[in-house]
């Protein structure tokens, strides 16, 4: 395994060690009450939210959702970690993957019935194939199945391409519906999808650090093993982002003989 490698396997261990180890390898415990304090600012956020607008609801209804999920999600990692079932991790993988094609058609949840099943072979094809990549060439850990490694960067693959695929979806539509000829529409949609990833490329290192990096150097890791893996897991968003978004646009070509207005 490469020095990449056994730095994750090193930050995994950390997650198993005592408050007392914790503090000692420089990973500070977060409390209840201090983590309760650190929602101050988006309860400021729901207050102005309800003055303006008098409807403080789907904040709040996005906070509950938030809330919920990652506390569920921490006990069903926390149990899928310890067994490491590759038939668990199978039907999560798809479970991940149908969801973020759903999620992704939200623009366009009139469009979805006839879009949707594009969208979920567009993610499917390109993220197992860039989570495959990772895995068999580049980190190679053994065994290869690990839910360590397969989960995070499952999640992280699908979720940029889900989020890249519906800018590109929403803008695509507009200009068939406006009657713009199939090749321009993608080629807009396309650059619309990938506006996201090049600004965070453009900011990356300047205006933010982003939360993988932080959360590693916070837990102890060595800012320099932190930024190789960074550039990793950018680079492979960005491929499978673009790439799941270009197949579903190419996709879509039928649909815009269909629907196109004339």
């Amino acid at each position: 395994m490469d020095c990449v490698g056994k730095n994750i396997l090193y930050y995994v261990t950390l997650t198993k060690l005592t408050l007392e180890q914790k503090i000692k390898t420089g990973i500070y415990f977060i409390s209840i009450p201090s983590l309760l304090i650190s929602l101050i600012p988006l309860i400021a956020v729901i207050g102005i939210h309800w003055l303006w607008s008098q409807k403080p609801l789907n904040i709040l209804y996005a906070t509950g959702r938030m809330l919920l999920q990652l506390t569920l999600v921490g006990f069903v990692l926390t149990f899928i970690f310890k067994t490491q079932n590759i038939f668990i991790i199978g039907i999560i993988l798809l479970v991940m993957t149908t969801t973020a094609s759903w999620i992704a058609l939200r623009p366009v949840a009139h469009k979805r019935k006839e879009t949707f099943f594009k969208a979920f072979i567009s993610l499917l094809l390109v993220g197992l194939s860039f989570l495959a990549f990772i895995i068999f060439v580049v980190i190679r850990p053994k065994p290869w199945y690990l839910p360590t490694y397969l989960i995070p960067l499952a999640g992280m693959i699908f979720s940029n391409s889900m989020n890249t695929m519906s800018l590109s979806a929403e803008r695509f539509m507009k200009e068939i519906e406006n009657g713009t000829e199939y090749e321009h529409a993608r080629k807009i949609a396309w650059r619309t999808g990938l506006i996201p990833l090049t600004n965070t490329f453009l900011a990356v290192g300047l205006v933010s650090l982003p939360g993988m990096m932080t959360g590693q150097i916070l837990a102890g890791i060595d800012p320099l093993i932190a930024v190789r893996y960074q550039i990793l897991v950018m680079a492979i968003l960005y491929g499978a982002g673009g790439l799941s978004t270009a197949l579903f646009l190419y996709l879509l070509n039928g649909y815009a003989d269909k629907n196109k207005i004339a």
